[in-house]
């Protein structure tokens, strides 16, 4: 397993070069990683501490730890990296990280290189990010290494007969801080006893959010005090089926603001033309000269065609649906639920245990079609008191899941105590 492991990641990275030619994405993956380790030669001979995660989900993850971290252990530099361009691209001007790339491909040469340069105090991994190269090099290294929010299932290698190398490289980890029961009943399965039930740091990121100003003057204006619909990060699927429930359902009293996971100006374009409703662009309000209030006030469909706003969209909604539901990659549900208003997602969520915890409760609702999607926007729309309902259960929600910041930061301010004092003894005994 560890030589087909090896061989799949070097042919992975002759093939991606070439296959990066046809793919946007594929090409901001590889020349990036060009960049990384000019971009950590800037960290030698400091003391750093490494957050490495996926994507835009679980850097949400990270956030509340590194802020607390930067606010408490100024002396340390703060590593961010990620493995996707959706989270790089979003996140590489991250103020409170010292440095963002992107983690160089599994190679043992690369973990060497890495792992050395960097040489960190404390290494944070999240959720679901195993590297196994990576993780026995920090073994090796003795480099205190830590999961958080881990979400651990029985479809991977670890607990397979032929998981063996996979269950190794989980000797780094000095600690997990898992988000459910069933994960840490995986990991005492094969041996892993060092196991704290967390649950999800996402949680204290989004509380926060109610106490920031999400005012936005022009999301006001278009909503002028009218029953209103945000669909956030949707894919095409999810928008066939709100331009289908604008042109066929909708009366004239609803508003929709409508922010895509993908603003390219085609695709952009093509939503906006498949709408038969008054719509107007963020873009277009924000570029024109002219006082676009009023006419933010007889539009009916604003799609949002930037990003880093959508949080504060959330803010206005009495409604939101979350995109990504009818692939395979729901998109951030806790955000709007924090606002106390119902949420409405695809079908697809069994990997994300806060929508799965949400659909049994009642405070999300899953929907697989179109007739589904049109009945319960209309339910929604027309029951006030099921609609507040809903919305508190979420609220309630977030507010019982609260926590999970507070147990990672003790264990990583009481490492860092006594790895304080290590260096001090070791360093008079010089």
């Amino acid at each position: 397993m560890k030589f087909l492991y090896n061989l799949a990641i070097f042919l992975t990275s002759i093939l991606l070069p070439i296959v990066a030619i046809f793919s946007k994405k594929l090409k901001l993956f590889v020349e990036g990683r060009k960049q990384t380790f000019s971009k950590i030669e800037t960290l030698k001979n400091k003391k750093v501490i490494w957050f490495h995660a996926a994507s835009l989900g679980e850097f949400e993850q990270a956030r509340p730890i590194i802020e607390q971290l930067k606010n408490k252990e100024k002396s340390y530099k703060i590593v961010v990296t990620f493995f996707s361009p959706s989270g790089y691209e979003i996140r590489k001007d991250y103020p409170l990280a010292d440095v963002v790339c992107y983690l160089p491909l599994d190679t043992k040469k690369n973990a060497k290189r890495f792992i050395k340069e960097v040489n960190p105090k404390l290494a944070v991994f999240i959720k679901y990010e195993f590297w196994p190269n990576l993780l026995n090099e920090l073994k090796n290294k003795e480099i205190p290494t830590i999961l958080v929010s881990g979400i651990l299932r029985e479809k991977q290698l670890f607990f397979k007969n032929y998981g063996g190398f996979m269950r190794k490289s989980l000797n780094a980890f000095y600690h997990f801080f898992v988000q459910d029961v069933n994960s840490e009943k995986l990991l005492n399965s094969i041996n892993f006893k060092n196991v704290t039930v967390a649950g999800d740091s996402r949680f204290d990121r989004v509380s926060k959010i109610l106490k920031q100003d999400n005012h936005l003057d022009f999301i006001s204006a278009f909503k002028d005090n009218k029953y209103t619909i945000v669909a956030g990060s949707t894919w095409q699927e999810d928008e066939e089926l709100l331009v289908h429930y604008i042109n066929n359902k909708a009366s004239e009293n609803e508003k929709f603001i409508i922010a895509p996971h993908t603003i390219k100006s085609d695709s952009i374009e093509a939503l906006q033309k498949a709408i038969n409703k008054k719509s107007i662009l963020y873009s277009d309000v924000i570029s024109s000269s002219v006082d676009k209030f009023l006419e933010l006030k007889e539009t009916q469909v604003f799609i949002i065609d930037t990003i880093g706003i959508l949080t504060k969209i959330y803010a206005a909604a009495d409604l939101a649906y979350v995109g990504g539901g009818l692939k395979t990659g729901l998109h951030n549900i806790l955000e709007p639920a924090t606002f106390g208003i119902p949420v409405m997602i695809g079908y697809k969520y069994e990997k994300f245990k806060e929508a799965v915890d949400l659909v049994n409760i009642g405070g999300c609702i899953s929907i697989k079609n179109q007739q589904e999607f049109t009945e319960n926007l209309e339910h929604l729309k027309n029951d006030a008191n099921f609609r507040k309902l809903t919305g508190t259960i979420n609220k309630k929600y977030i507010a019982d899941n609260l926590g999970a910041t507070k147990l990672i930061m003790n264990y990583i301010n009481n490492h860092l105590t006594m790895s304080g004092k290590t260096h001090s003894s070791t360093q008079k005994n010089k």
